[in-house]
């Protein structure tokens, strides 16, 4: 395996300070001095790796990808089955434990405010979403299918988990204190087995 270049360590490193301090004091806080401060650099080399504070942030949304990514693939390789795979996808997202970022959650929710103002923030993250609607899909088409039913609703029932996950997403990082504990991935889990459950058989 190659080894990272001086300058992809360098901006890692600095992507990386950026989500710490997005996630503790948000976007318009997270300054080009603070984030020099929180990687122990001086603003001039951060500003030789990016030009603006835009362009880290929209480093940091391939990094969060990578991120969410990585902790799917661990737990799918355990997988057997649909409903495995499709448990795998939501703890992926949502359980607590090993593996789990609050950090990268809060980040993420900032993103997704950014994403209303900054075109291309936007882009990206309605390509990150639309990524997501198709693993899910696909995820949801197969248990339903498994269980011998018509797999017609995993569209429209994907788009509504990924707006629950959204939502958890931003309760987790906004309102915490206020919520039950662990009750998302499990609450979700539940969801998709009690549709499934009233779903027509496929004939």
């Amino acid at each position: 395996m190659s080894r990272k270049s001086n300058t992809q360590q360098r901006r890692q490193e600095i992507t990386t300070a950026f989500l710490r301090v997005l996630a503790n004091q948000g976007y318009e806080k997270a300054t080009i001095q603070a984030i020099a401060k929180e990687a122990a650099l001086t603003p001039g080399l951060i500003h030789y790796h990016f030009s603006t504070k835009a362009e880290i942030l929209v480093e940091l949304i391939t990094t969060l990808t990578t991120v969410f990514e990585a902790r799917f693939e661990d737990l799918l390789s355990r997988a057997k089955t649909p409903h495995e795979r499709l448990r795998a996808y939501v703890e992926a997202r949502l359980a607590k434990g090993e593996g789990e970022n609050p950090e990268a959650v809060a980040a993420w929710v900032i993103i997704g405010a950014e994403a209303i103002k900054q075109e291309e923030v936007r882009t990206l993250y309605a390509q990150a979403i639309a990524r997501e609607l198709r693993l899910l899909q696909g995820l949801l088409a197969d248990y339903l299918l498994d269980q011998g039913k018509k797999e017609s609703s995993a569209r429209h029932l994907a788009a509504t988990l990924l707006s629950t996950m959204e939502g958890s997403f931003q309760l987790a990082s906004a309102a915490a204190e206020h919520m039950p504990k662990r009750y998302a991935a499990k609450t979700v889990l539940l969801m998709i087995e009690r549709f499934v459950a009233l779903e027509p058989a496929n004939k």
